[in-house]
């Protein structure tokens, strides 16, 4: 079984940072792209970051400058520095990936959501 796990979600004050992690676990044959997406109370969930496997990345306008994604292929792992805290960063951030597993087909999974609060 494939599962996704993110970390280091927590309080933040504007201007300052966080760094979240997110690792996949399991039955795994290859990873394709690994991204964040964030999702606010009554919104759709909107993609921040994305990184592929050759290290070509995606940001959101909201974020450009001031987040950058980041991949360990051998761990399987996906980072989400985030530098210059906006309030509106307020979200629960939720990893994603494309995973080939072992047995079965490839599709996208999600980690449980990581709660990120920004306080002006």
């Amino acid at each position: 079984q494939v599962q996704l796990v993110e970390s280091g979600g927590g309080l933040g004050q504007a201007g300052g940072s966080l760094r979240l992690s997110c690792v996949a676990s399991g039955r795994i044959q290859r990873i394709s792209a690994m991204a964040w997406y964030r999702q606010v109370p009554g919104k759709e969930r909107d993609l921040v970051a994305s990184m592929t496997t050759s290290g070509d990345t995606t940001y959101s306008d909201s974020v450009k400058g001031r987040f950058t994604i980041s991949r360990d292929n051998a761990l399987n792992t996906v980072h989400l520095q985030m530098n210059s805290l906006k309030p509106e960063d307020t979200a629960v951030y939720y990893c994603n990936a494309g995973i080939f597993p072992l047995a079965g087909t490839w599709r996208g999974y999600w980690g449980q959501g990581t709660q990120v609060t920004v306080s002006s």
